[in-house]
């Protein structure tokens, strides 16, 4: 699939047919796999082939094809899925690090990404160190000789700050360290991180992949050496592998994830420009717009702001009474799926932060992160516009 355009590798990539030849992708529902001869068990033990599998927690025909697509979408040599996109990370960072290594993180994060970098990792000797992701000299000053691993957001959840994924991997890798990318708002779609330097890309599938509420599910991506020698094993033997059936979900969804993203790109830009200017809003947060001070380097990176937006209605009151007045949208703690969502940041995903974090983040009471979804962009508009003036 290497000469393909993107659109047509999430539709053929990864393909295995059964011998009956099926159009859609089968859905191999087992656990386990039957050997023909003791030998032949003993054998795979040794040394298991491309399209040969032991065990579901090791990997599964459906699985496989669906690794293999997304990894033909990333530009990467290999990829393993997980149960979800924090079992992505967790594997990504825990696989490859031990007490006594050195971490260099933005910490403009999601709220369970802060917590395994500041309290899983930590807890068991592994020295993090927290930079603003949008500072070079940050980076420069914090990245040591011993520097194991570099990990952030390319686009930050819910302030959307963009980081520079060339400039941070050119550091990183000076000193040999891994560059990890939590890649989730960026998207499949208009991704280049691996072209731009990164070594192992993360997603959350359950948001954009899936698209549509309704499964769970992470994949890493990188280099064969270090999907195989490093993360199988770590996942294999903790049990943080994805399901078939999630899996045949998510195959499915490929095939018309691009088409769902640009049109919710496009309705994120056209909301983000009716809204700025809103003199009932304190600021309009969208890569996508001029006045994002990383507007430039998101175009470069992505061609695209995003699918997701913040607003900040200048305080919790407003922001509730905006939430609690819109009739579309829809009020919950996901991003990137066909419903338009609407998420309080201070309230849920980042609560368990103190205050003055929160704010360190810019993470402000009346802050609101707006997923666009496949409605209507004018209604989409109207509704806010509408709790915005009730608010």
């Amino acid at each position: 699939m290497t000469d393909y355009k993107r659109r047509t590798k999430a539709v053929h990539g990864g393909i295995r047919r059964s011998q009956y030849g099926e159009v859609s992708e089968a859905m191999f529902l087992t656990q386990g796999f039957v050997y023909e001869t003791a030998e032949s068990a003993e054998a795979r033990f040794i040394e298991c082939g491309e399209d040969e599998f032991i065990y579901a927690r090791y990997g599964n025909p459906t699985v496989r094809m669906f690794e293999e697509r997304v990894a033909a979408l990333e530009g990467a040599e290999d990829a393993f899925a997980t149960a979800s996109g924090m079992a992505a990370v967790n594997a990504a960072l825990t696989a490859m690090l031990k007490a006594g290594d050195h971490v260099v993180s933005a910490k403009a994060l999601f709220g369970s990404c802060l917590y395994i970098l500041e309290t899983v990792l930590t807890r068991y000797g592994v020295e993090v160190t927290f930079v603003d992701g949008t500072d070079l000299d940050a980076w420069k000053a914090a990245i040591r000789p011993d520097t194991k691993a570099v990990f952030f957001e390319s686009v930050s959840n819910p302030t959307l700050e963009v980081i520079d994924i060339e400039a941070v991997s050119r550091l990183g890798h000076e000193v040999g360290a891994t560059v990890i990318v939590d890649n989730v708002f960026a998207t499949p779609t208009f991704s280049r991180s691996i072209e731009l330097g990164a070594d192992v890309v993360v997603y959350s599938a359950t948001k954009h992949i899936d698209g549509q509420g309704r499964v769970l599910g992470g994949v890493i991506l990188g280099t064969r050496e270090f999907i195989r020698k490093v993360a199988e094993p770590y996942l294999k033997h903790t049990g943080g592998s994805m399901s078939p059936f999630s899996a045949w979900l998510l195959l499915k969804s490929l095939e018309t994830m691009d088409l769902r993203v640009r049109a919710q790109a496009e309705t994120a830009l056209a909301l983000a420009k009716g809204l700025e200017g809103n003199p009932k809003l304190d600021r309009v947060i969208y890569p996508g717009l001029p006045a994002h001070p990383n507007h430039a380097l998101a175009m470069e990176q992505t061609g695209s702001g995003g699918t997701v937006l913040s607003v900040d209605c200048g305080s919790k009151e407003a922001a509730f009474k905006v939430l609690n007045a819109l009739e579309i949208w829809t009020i919950s703690n996901n991003l990137g799926d066909a419903k338009s969502i609407v998420t309080h940041p201070a309230t849920t995903t980042h609560q368990r932060l103190t205050e003055e974090q929160r704010a360190d983040l810019g993470i402000t009471p009346g802050l609101i992160r707006l997923s666009a979804g496949l409605e209507d962009a004018g209604d989409l508009l109207s509704d806010l516009e509408t709790a915005i003036a009730q608010a």
